[in-house]
């Protein structure tokens, strides 16, 4: 096979980049907290889309740091455009951890944060007490697959790194489903306790192949 190598000429010759792929993740809206309670993100309120536009929705969480101690990051969904966070959910949880001193690591499930049809909100941080020292966040993602249906259940996963309060690394991992043929035009995060002090939450949607 020939290799072809394209220079200025043949690139400006190009008339239609309709064969050329955009890509498959579109970035939609970015959050940037400072002393927040929570940060939403609802459909048609600030350019966010969460419809059928896209199957998959991405949210991206980076250095999401607690104003208070021993915090657990959390998330609930909407069904009517943000007024409740309350949508009914299944999930399970199970977290690998190692100590900053290697005094102990473990791979265990989280029988106290998995949730059985309940609405409250759904610790996604693996129930692992962030530390709110200078250094201490949580990062991750949490994937929402098709929000939009009103015939499928809402599933969704999550993966986490967090910095334990007490110098411990947990990645975290949630599954689950929202238990509603309703459409979800809404997801909130914030912590069990005190404010998110600062951090990015980015939000995407992954096009259909």
């Amino acid at each position: 096979m020939a290799l072809v190598k394209y220079n200025n000429n043949s690139i400006s010759a190009v008339t239609s980049a309709s064969s050329i792929p955009s890509g498959a993740l579109t970035h939609i809206k970015t959050l940037t907290a400072s002393s927040s309670a929570t940060l939403s993100f609802v459909h048609g309120s600030s350019d966010v889309v969460l419809d059928n536009t896209y199957p998959i929705y991405k949210f991206e969480f980076i250095n999401i740091h607690p104003a208070s101690n021993d915090a657990d990051f959390q998330f609930n969904m909407s069904t009517d455009s943000g007024s409740n966070y309350n949508v009914t959910k299944t999930t399970t949880i199970f977290n690998a951890y190692h100590y900053e001193n290697d005094s102990g690591a473990n791979v265990v499930y989280d029988t106290g944060s998995d949730l059985a049809q309940s609405t409250s909100d759904q610790i996604i941080a693996g129930n692992q007490g962030v530390g709110n020292d200078n250094d201490q966040s949580v990062s991750g993602s949490l994937m929402l697959f098709n929000p939009s249906s009103t015939t499928f259940v809402k599933h969704f996963m999550t993966s986490t790194n967090a910095y334990h309060h007490a110098d411990i690394t947990v990645n975290g991992f949630v599954a689950g489903y929202g238990n509603t043929t309703s459409a979800i035009d809404g997801v909130i995060f914030q912590f069990n306790t005190g404010n998110i002090d600062a951090g990015t939450i980015k939000l995407y949607g992954i096009k259909d192949s």
